[in-house]
């Protein structure tokens, strides 16, 4: 008994913990499903008005160790879109389009080290936490995508995951299959109980139809035995057992 209370425990855990697995990243396939519902209703919009589609919030996996350890590999950063230069601050980390000759064109989320100005406007000297020297060419603020506000850790591994053959199939494929078997079965095991039900409601209905039949036959015997025809409109006879009659002697 010790044993089995054990493992109903141990069972109640492993149920307990593949919910809230379950349900976390339900939540974050959500989250993600909005927002690229979001971006790409607004790319639609921006394209259609002739404008470059700015959103308020971006989405972006990191791929160098340039901000380790503070930023790592796969991590994903939702970087908020700023209002006015004013906003982003030395210490700040930013994400913008880099105009280094090294990396032209490219989306970097670097540190702020230093802010300045030059003909274009104002202007940010940045630095990955992990790099030696600073970025080659200032960040200018109308390429900067938006301020980091958020990390979420290792992500970018399942989007990896997500997006390879296998993941496709062992997260969305299997797991649909698995669901449609599941309704299938139970949609057989409800055809089974109405089986079950209608076999059951002709049976009692046999049998009525049974005791019916008995009872009739009954009856007729019973006015045969009496020379009562079937026809007739008399009451049909109440049958009671012959009194015995006792005779006391007298003296």
């Amino acid at each position: 008994m010790k044993s089995k209370n054990n493992y109903n425990g141990f069972k109640g855990i492993i149920k307990f913990i593949s919910t809230v697995i379950s349900w976390t990243a339900l939540v974050i396939l959500v989250i993600l499903a909005l927002f690229l519902a979001y971006y790409m209703i607004g790319s639609k919009l921006s394209e259609r008005n002739g404008e470059k589609f700015e959103p308020i919030v971006s989405l972006y996996t990191i791929v160098s160790p340039s901000m380790t350890p503070n930023i790592n590999v796969w991590d994903v950063i939702v970087a908020k879109k700023v209002k006015s230069p004013d906003e982003i601050k030395v210490g700040d980390v930013i994400t913008f389009y880099s105009t280094s000759s090294i990396s032209r064109g490219m989306i970097i989320t670097h540190r702020v080290i230093e802010t300045g100005e030059n003909e274009k406007g104002v202007t940010y000297k940045t630095k990955g936490d992990n790099n030696l020297s600073p970025d080659t060419a200032p960040a200018e603020y109308h390429n900067v995508i938006g301020k980091v506000i958020l990390r979420i850790p290792a992500l970018g591994k399942v989007q990896s995951f997500l997006g390879s053959r296998g993941g496709w199939l062992i997260a969305i494929v299997i797991p649909a299959l698995c669901i449609i078997i599941s309704d299938i079965l139970k949609i057989f095991k409800l055809a089974g109980v109405k089986n079950k039900i209608e076999k059951i409601d002709e049976i009692d209905k046999k049998n009525k139809k049974d005791k019916k039949r008995k009872e009739e036959l009954r009856k007729d015997l019973l006015k045969k035995k009496l020379n009562i025809s079937k026809n007739s409109n008399e009451p049909e006879p109440i049958v009671t057992k012959k009194a015995t009659r006792i005779v006391v002697a007298e003296n």
